[in-house]
């Protein structure tokens, strides 16, 4: 089989899971139980990891073409098939609890894929093939056929059901095949049901009529929120996508639904970025404000509050599980080739035992953010969590640490870390009102005071006329981007614009796009929306927009986008798809709306 590009996948989510499903009808990643437990389809990973295909026999013989798309406002998955004998539409999605409408999606969420076929015209022979693979695909299940025509998939801890009103299933070994023919006003469903193996049975759906509510209940959500900005299509799609990689239960956003699709095709820098990243905070709650509902982004406060808990001497992890689980220790599985023989395919992430000195920064910028929808009295709990973190970053600001895009070599004195302490103690003195007779704002100006004048000595490369990537290096990053955003330095000083013209130039290229040093061989996606604000606050607003508008022609037929883009192909790299890239829209779009923004 060949391997599908990344682009090539549409995202399904019940904001507990997420499933990628390919543009010729297979379902290729599916982690029916959370968005970081084990596969039951994982082909993405590995030929023989699991998948389900329904779409027409032959789906790439001459004469067939696709056209998929979203139903507005939901991750509803229509794809039309047209063939030389006629075409046929098969809707996806993950059901939500019927009934559920705005804030209870995804709170109770069935688990339960959903497939309804409907032809369009002439007749058109449709082939049904699903082989679950739990465990990433270490077990391969026993198929029992049902009296009422359906499948029993049962292995380790799961256990699944596929139906079809309709339809009569047979197994076949490992597998469960079928082929049907669908004419024109024919439609016919079909839904496959996860359930623990040791709980209640797998829940039985309509699919027709839960494909319906599911529909509905993604309407009612996003009419909570009404966005007014600028390029509202994109960045509502946006805050869709953003609300899908939302784990309803606790609020946190997950970085990507995937685990180890390459930055570079046979490299090894494939990670699993199934868990909520600290450090992304503040810019998804700027974004979940702007794009999705000020509820999810104070849901989202909640969660981190309760994960990071009381803040002692040690650093505050980076990323945490979904549901606050510190140890997210990391391990590879040898059994699975890898996305395009990318090896090794890791299961945690290790990054949650380093230093990362930009976390506290991260936290304490989105407090500041919802001082006014926190009001005047902040929670002891609150109160507590800032004065820890503050105090922690006075006195360890002047440490190495791993940086913003956790190499695993050695630590160093990475600039943007520097600035995120800065951002830290700025933010807290400002708040200081708010924390107490604790709140010792003017030692902590001093620090601040301290943090940006090292920044500015040791940062900027006389030289190179620029800030670089970490004190005493000359190597362009471009995380300098992030200094106006943060307002660190405003773009119209010198040395920062002198800095966007050179990251501009040298680490961007005609599409756009903006790679984060040198030798990275794609463009990273938030780093472009990055330079997009960078543009708005230089007073270049019109520039901004025609590269916003670049940029966001990279996003796939259905408007998502992975991690990177490939320069030379234009083909999407990384966990697909990626919470950042589509942060990064969002907050550049709001930019582009209101340039005063904070």
């Amino acid at each position: 089989m060949e391997q599908p590009a990344i682009s090539d996948y549409g995202f399904l989510s019940d904001c507990r899971s997420g499933a990628l499903v390919s543009r010729d009808g297979s379902i290729d990643w599916w982690c029916p139980n959370r968005f970081d437990s084990p596969s039951v389809f994982g082909r993405l990973l590995d030929p023989d990891g699991g998948h389900w295909r329904l779409a027409p026999v032959a789906v790439r013989r001459t004469g067939h073409r696709v056209q998929r798309s979203y139903q507005p406002d939901t991750l509803v998955l229509r794809t039309v098939h047209h063939t030389p004998e006629g075409s046929v539409a098969v809707t996806d999605a993950l059901a939500a609890e019927p009934g559920a409408r705005a804030h209870e999606f995804g709170l109770r969420s069935p688990a339960v894929l959903l497939r309804v076929v409907q032809g369009l015209s002439g007749r058109v022979q449709m082939a049904v093939d699903c082989r679950p693979r739990p465990e990433y695909g270490l077990l391969t299940p026993y198929l029992r056929e049902r009296a009422d025509g359906a499948v029993l998939a049962g292995a380790g801890p799961v256990e699944l059901v596929l139906r079809c009103d309709g339809l009569r299933l047979r197994a076949d070994h490992d597998r469960i095949r079928h082929t049907f023919e669908v004419e024109a006003g024919q439609v016919l469903g079909f839904d496959l049901a996860y359930a623990p193996a040791y709980g209640d049975p797998p829940a039985q759906l309509d699919p027709v009529r839960a494909l319906d509510d599911t529909t509905r209940a993604w309407r009612a959500f996003r009419e909570s929120h009404r966005y007014e900005g600028r390029y509202p299509e994109v960045v509502r799609h946006s805050g869709t996508v953003l609300t899908g990689l939302t784990y309803a239960r606790s609020g946190a956003v997950a970085a990507a639904l995937t685990t180890s699709l390459p930055e570079r095709l046979g490299g090894d820098r494939n990670y699993d970025y199934r868990f909520a990243w600290l450090r992304d905070f503040a810019m998804t709650m700027r974004a979940l404000w702007v794009a999705a509902c000020p509820t999810e982004a104070s849901r989202l406060f909640d969660w981190v509050a309760r994960s990071v808990g009381r803040v002692g001497a040690d650093p505050v992890p980076v990323l945490f599980g979904l549901e606050g689980e510190r140890d997210v220790s990391e391990h590879a599985c040898p059994h699975l080739s890898g996305y395009a023989g990318s090896r090794p395919v890791r299961i945690g992430n290790d990054a949650w035992r380093q230093r990362q000195l930009d976390v506290p920064g991260e936290i304490v910028s989105a407090v500041w953010r919802l001082r006014d929808y926190l009001g005047d009295e902040f929670t002891a709990e609150l109160r507590d969590l800032v004065l820890g973190l503050t105090e922690q970053v006075a006195a360890t600001w002047q440490l190495p640490d791993r940086g913003i895009w956790e190499p695993r070599d050695r630590e160093r004195h990475y600039l943007s870390s520097k600035v995120l302490c800065w951002v830290a103690m700025d933010r807290a003195v400002r708040l200081a009102p708010h924390l107490g007779e604790r709140a010792d704002a003017r030692r902590w100006a001093g620090v601040r005071d301290e943090i940006r004048a090292t920044v500015l000595r040791e940062g900027f490369d006389e030289r190179r006329g620029v800030f670089t990537g970490a004190f005493g290096s000359s190597e362009l990053d471009a995380a300098a981007l992030y200094l106006p955003v943060v307002g660190f330095l405003p773009a119209t000083d010198p040395r920062m614009r002198a800095t966007i013209t050179v990251v501009e130039r040298e680490l961007g290229g005609d599409s756009g796009l903006v790679r984060r040093w040198d030798d990275d061989p794609a463009g990273f996606v938030l780093c472009s929306f990055w330079l997009v604000e960078c543009l708005v606050l230089a007073g270049e607003g019109d520039r901004a927009a025609r590269l916003f508008e670049r940029v966001t022609g990279h996003a796939n037929d259905v408007g998502l986008f992975s991690e990177q883009i490939d320069l030379s192909s234009g083909a999407h790299r990384g966990n697909m798809p990626q919470a950042l890239s589509h942060i990064g829209l969002v907050n550049a779009a709001w930019r582009l709306t209101d340039p005063t923004v904070g």
